[in-house]
């Protein structure tokens, strides 16, 4: 586990709010840091599913689909793993 040191301002009612709804957890905030990371995921993949449609290339079975999730999941695993 990786600990980071993050500061930021927010307004001060924004800012109590969010204490108030305990969203300033370590715990909320890597909820959603990790919901913003499957966010932009999905928006590289419709980005790309529109770049391959505009381009003419035949659309991929869900066998080839999931090959590639599993090879994106190796590839992340490994990078991971040599990062570490």
């Amino acid at each position: 586990m990786t600990t980071l040191e993050i500061k930021f301002d927010l307004p001060d009612r924004l800012a109590r709010e969010a204490k108030e709804a305990g969203l300033l957890t370590p715990g909320a905030l890597s909820d959603m840091v990790r919901e913003a990371m499957r966010r932009r995921a999905a928006q590289t993949l419709l980005a790309g599913s529109a770049r391959a449609s505009q381009s003419g290339t035949a659309a991929l079975s869900l066998a080839e689909i999931q090959a590639e999730v599993r090879a994106v999941r190796r590839e992340r695993t490994t990078t991971k793993s040599h990062a570490a």
